[in-house]
Order: structure tokens, then sequence, then C-alpha cells
């Protein structure tokens, strides 16, 4: 089944997100759209049904979009998975949520997670998680499958399975849809490549054949610059790991650093300056001398005065982190802004 954007376009006030554009995607093949976070959202947004068009419409297999947008299938960038259940009572919850006639054993063996299907999501590894969140996108088995940053931070092993699984959903005729700020990613995962931006969308030339792209593959430095699975804390002489993306902030104060995670804050055993490095691969900003914060849990940027601004963070006390003038610009950058 077929995605297809006709003159689409999206504004919000007086800004334009996006201008018109037209794609069309065609089963059997795997196309990503190379953009900025703003772009992104918007896209699962009007995708999700949850806003429209400024202009143009979306198509699924030819109808309205309105009619068809329960054939898509999203894994999204935040894995929405219940950690208290073990991978094989996930995978087996999802399938009886959307009546699924797909074997959860076929989905175990494709994720390659046989040993340890009696293994509660919290205790998994970050790719772990991911290579589950995807198993429960396949227990759907939709028409159309919309993949944010679907490889992002995860480990050798799970990008090369996570590949093979696109290449084998290719096969069957399904439609792939990836949404990205990694460029790099999107070459190798898809067989066309696009960048959405003000200035509209562009093809991006896939030099390398396929053959290269599979050396690249091998080369795991050249793909992301994952260096470390876990960060960890230390409460009342027992040592916490904490995934990456789990954190919400940093801040430091009096030369203690602390995560601040779900609400809650946890001492670190690195310094800012070590922590800034090591996260900065996951996409965490050095908002101010004292305070890094993960950019995939911002929600607003606020201006208080011609030198004061804010960071209101999307986790349930939403947490207020400052942004330095200085640092402004810089973030701006980062966005795509």
């Amino acid at each position: 089944m077929s995605l297809h954007f006709i003159k689409a376009e999206k504004r919000v006030l007086d800004s334009v997100i996006f201008p018109a554009f037209d794609l069309l995607v065609n089963p059997g093949k795997i196309a990503a759209v190379h953009s900025n976070v703003n772009i992104r959202e918007q896209l699962i947004e009007l995708l999700l049904g949850r806003t429209v068009l400024s202009n143009g419409e979306i198509l699924i297999g030819g109808s309205s979009f309105s009619e068809k947008k329960l054939t898509i299938g999203f894994l999204f960038l935040q894995s929405g998975l219940y950690e208290r259940l073990t991978v094989e009572e996930m995978l087996r919850f999802t399938q009886r949520l959307y009546h699924s006639d797909t074997s959860v054993d076929e989905t175990i063996r494709a994720i390659q997670l046989e040993a340890m299907r009696k293994v509660k999501i919290k205790q998994l590894s970050f790719s772990e998680r991911k290579r589950v969140q995807f198993g429960c996108v396949l227990l759907q088995d939709p028409d159309i499958f919309l993949l944010e940053e679907p490889d992002q931070n995860i480990d050798l092993e799970s990008k090369r399975i996570f590949l093979s699984i696109l290449q084998s959903l290719k096969k069957r005729g399904k439609t792939i849809f990836i949404l990205t700020m990694n460029l790099e990613s999107a070459i190798t995962s898809a067989d066309e490549v696009y960048r959405l931006d003000e200035n509209g969308l562009h093809n991006v030339s896939i030099e390398n054949p396929k053959e290269d792209i599979e050396e690249t593959i091998a080369e795991p430095i050249l793909i992301q610059p994952v260096r470390l699975e876990k960060i960890p804390t230390k409460v009342n002489d027992k040592i916490v790991l904490f995934d990456p993306l789990e954190i919400d902030y940093i801040e430091s104060s009096d030369g203690q650093s602390f995560l601040h995670i779900k609400g809650e804050s946890f001492p670190s055993v690195f310094t800012l300056n070590d922590l800034e490095e090591r996260l900065s691969p996951f996409g965490f900003f050095r908002c101010h001398r004292s305070y890094i914060v993960n950019l995939q849990k911002v929600r607003e940027i606020i201006t208080w005065t011609r030198n004061s601004y804010s960071l209101i963070l999307d986790d349930a006390p939403k947490s207020n982190v400052p942004l330095s003038k200085t640092k402004m610009a810089t973030l701006r950058d980062r966005l795509g802004l």
C-alpha cells in the first residue's frame, strides 16, 4: 500500500514548518526523510491524525488518509514498553491488543532474543529494548511502517538485525517510511533518501552501491559514535546503571553532578564535563555551565527576557532547565531552527 504526499505543506501561525512537497513511497520500497526535529515531529503528528496539513493531502493506497490511517505501524523514538513484563509477555500483550495472527515465536526469532524471552524489559540493554519495540510493530503487521530514528544509538548487532528485517519487509511488499536526523543512517537503511527543510524536499544522491554500504556497516565507528550503554550512579553504596535516554537532564551543584530521571535525583560518579563528553552522541546538550539536557525531552523553549531563556521538558514534573544566552544560537543550529 503506497504512501503519497501531494503538495503537502504545514504552517504553524506565521511560520512555515515545511513548504509544499510531493513524495510517493510505493510498496516494496524504503524511503527515508532527513530533517530537523520540528519537521519530523510534525510529520508524525500528521500521520497519527492529531493535526492536519495547511495545504495539500496525504493518500494511503490512493484513498484519503483519514480513512486508512490504521494501516500504519509506528516505531517511535521512545519505547512505550512495559518494564515489568518479560520480552515474551510484552509481545503477547501486543499480539492480543492488535488481534494479530503473526506468530510471537517467529517474531522473537526475527529480533533474535530467544535466549531472553523470559527476561523483564527493565533488565534489557537499550539496544535489546529497541529490538522488542520493533518486534511489537512487526506483530501489528501494518501495510506501512513509519520508523522514527529506528537505529539511533543501538549496538552493531542490533543494527544488523534491523537492516535484515527491513529487507525482509521490503520483499513482502511493505511500505517503509523512515524519519531521521542522521543522514548516514538514512543512506544505510533506505533505497531512496530525501532532505526536507525550509526550502522543500530534495533528493539525496546515494553514490555508494549496496556492497559498499554493507562494508560501511561493518565499521561501527563510522555508523554512530556509540561508546557506552549505561551511566553509573552511586546510591546507598550500590552502583545503579541507567540507560542514557532515560535521563531527563543533569545538574551540577557544589561540584557534584546529579542525574534527574522521572522526577528523582541521583548523584553521578562523573563530573559534568565527563558526562557532556560521554552523552553528546546520545543527543545531550550543554545548555548552561551547570546543566546538560536531553534534547529529546525538550518540549518548549521559553524566552523570559532578552537575556533569559528556559527549556521546559516533557517529563512528569515539567522540569524547567535554564538556557544560557551564549548557548541559544548553538541550540538553534542543533534543532535546525
